[in-house]
């Protein structure tokens, strides 16, 4: 119980910073993409202007940089790009290399066809942002060389990766080792309701004993007296309670089955089937199941047949008058799943959910006809979690009802 409430407190503050983190590093590095963007955008708009400003001489040169970010009066000659011309239809004409050498004019036009076949007005096309203009005399596509800028974001990009790993590391680490701690007083309320309930359990088994000693004979007194046997009645149920609340504290120990096994859970489940196929049959409900040959699990053999046991008390119970009971065992993948179903009529079905809460009735008067705990379901649920399973229940339209276990 301890690891369990320990590691679902690591798993939520590890969520809870790792999503800070990631929207930290999103927030960081996506502002730095706008920004690189928006500044290579304004550049490559000046550059354009003055292109087409000075296309008709033969040489230019190299335009001023008024970028506001950039005062560096050498940033004009550092500055790279070409521009290729083309006519209305997207042709290909001239291409202007004054600024760049690194590009030859084939890669310069082959660049123009790329880009003009994306369809937008900008972009990035491998360490160039382009930009795409288009007027009466026809389109002109300027590339400006942001190998920089690409490598600078990537860098931004790797290193804030970097840091939030270390950053969700260390404090898992720090988690991990105060965990412990901030779970302990948790852990001792849960340890006292524990204590209570054990103490308690034992300390009214006596004076149960004695109420239904007293009974049995007080009615070889007083045979069918209807008093008496009213007493007999709750004092069994009082017992059934007790050990079942008992039991139910025990499942939430660290470790409440110490000596698991390997076993066949096909023939757990024929074994503890059969008496219940013969009480529906004498009830008059039609009784089927399939249980797979060949099924084992790791686990405790004794509390798998008391949970089937007590999903087909629960069927057989609260089954409706001539209805039908189902059983169906089986493996998908890796798992084993268990399955009972009956027919019935639900007044509700938005709360199916509650039948596994501790006491919880959707019908108080017929669980009281019953005889019913109230924590039957509750012990199948926490049966499933110890053995790394868990317990599930649906019902499509009220008239017939399916609890399914996967181990």
């Amino acid at each position: 119980m301890l690891k369990k409430i320990q590691r679902r407190f690591v798993l939520a503050a590890m969520a809870a910073f790792g999503t800070v983190m990631l929207l930290i590093i999103v927030g960081i590095n996506a502002a730095n993409y706008y920004r690189t963007t928006s500044m290579q955008d304004h550049l490559a708009e000046e550059l354009l202007a003055h292109e087409q400003t000075a296309r008709s001489k033969r040489a230019a040169p190299p335009p001023p940089v008024r970028d506001k970010e950039r005062r560096d009066p050498e940033a004009a000659f550092t500055t790279r790009f070409f521009t290729v011309h083309c006519d209305a239809d997207g042709r290909i004409g001239a291409v202007s290399r004054d600024f760049i050498s690194s590009v030859d004019e084939e890669t310069a036009k082959a660049y123009a066809q790329a880009a003009l076949a994306r369809g937008g007005e900008k972009g990035y096309y491998g360490t160039y942002r382009y930009l795409v203009r288009q007027d009466e005399k026809g389109i002109t596509v300027l590339f400006l060389n942001a190998a920089v800028h690409i490598q600078s974001m990537r860098s931004l990009l790797l290193v804030s990766l970097a840091i939030g790993l270390c950053s969700l590391l260390m404090v898992f680490f720090l988690i991990l080792l105060f965990s412990r701690r901030a779970v302990r007083p948790y852990m001792k309320n849960i340890e006292r309701q524990k204590r209570f309930i054990t103490d308690a359990g034992h300390e009214l088994k006596t004076p149960i004993t004695s109420i239904a000693t007293s009974a049995d004979i007080a009615a070889m007194e007083h045979e069918g007296d209807e008093w008496i046997e009213n007493i007999r009645r709750q004092a069994a149920r009082l017992t059934r309670l007790v050990g079942d609340m008992v039991a139910l504290s025990r499942l939430d120990e660290e470790t409440p089955f110490p000596e698991k096994s390997r076993f066949s859970v096909s023939e757990a489940a024929w074994e503890i089937a059969e008496p219940f196929e013969v009480l529906a049959k004498a009830k008059g409900k039609k009784y089927s199941q399939r249980i797979e040959d060949d099924l084992t699990l790791y686990g405790d053999r004794g509390s798998i047949q008391r949970m089937i046991s007590i999903l087909l008390d629960n069927a057989v119970r609260y089954s409706d008058d001539g209805g039908e009971i189902r059983m169906q065992i089986y493996r998908r993948r890796s798992k084993v799943c268990i399955e009972v179903s009956n027919t019935c009529d639900l007044p509700d079905v938005s709360d199916l959910d509650r039948l596994f809460d501790r006491f919880y009735r959707m019908d108080e008067s017929r669980s009281a006809m019953t005889g019913g705990t109230g924590i039957g379901l509750s012990m199948v649920q926490a049966i499933a979690e110890t053995h790394g399973g868990k317990a599930s229940v649906q019902s499509a339209d009220g008239k017939e009802i399916c609890f399914k276990v996967v181990l």
